[in-house]
């Protein structure tokens, strides 16, 4: 754990987090911006399957949201993930993925983790081939929705990422 993430405290978000999930979303330049209401729902109703990490202020500085499939009960799938760009680069994301999957996996016995990630977006490649590495799972891909599926205009194909098994702990420490 690096300094900075020993001043964040993962937490659950809660319906007052909902305004700042969705500045942070938008911020992200990069997340698909849901609205503010959506934001506000998932604080409600996911929360349970989310996390948010609190800065020193408790403010939230950035989050994942997701839920557990219905289909798969042991399948924690990954909306979204997105750091405050004052907190990016200190293992933030990471922090809240580990965070996040050991708290599911003492709840609900997960153990995998799914989520969709375009081609351009390296970072959020990153991050879950970190997290698979940590976590010492495989991580298989497919294209889960091809663009022409998108009814807005262009859109990139979402490729599912599959992580798992996953083990109890992860095997050496988020930075």
């Amino acid at each position: 754990m690096t300094a900075a993430q020993a001043d964040l405290l993962i937490d659950r978000p809660s319906v007052a987090d909902g305004a700042a999930l969705w500045r942070i979303a938008k911020a992200s330049g990069t997340l698909d911006l849901n609205s503010s209401y959506s934001y506000l729902l998932w604080c409600r109703d996911f929360a349970g399957t989310s996390a948010v990490a609190r800065g020193a202020d408790g403010e939230p500085v950035g989050f994942v949201t997701g839920y557990i499939r219905p289909e798969r009960p042991h399948t924690l799938l990954v909306w979204q993930v997105a750091v405050d760009s004052a907190h990016r680069g200190r293992g933030v994301a990471g922090a809240l993925l580990d965070g996040l999957t050991a708290r599911l996996t003492a709840e609900h016995g997960i153990t995998s983790v799914e989520t969709t990630i375009t081609p351009d977006n390296t970072a959020s490649a990153r991050l879950f081939a970190s997290y698979a590495a940590r976590h010492d799972a495989s991580v298989t891909r497919e294209v889960l929705f091809d663009a022409g599926l998108f009814p807005d205009g262009p859109h990139e194909p979402e490729v599912l990422y599959v992580i798992g098994p996953l083990t109890t702990a992860p095997t050496r420490p988020s930075h």
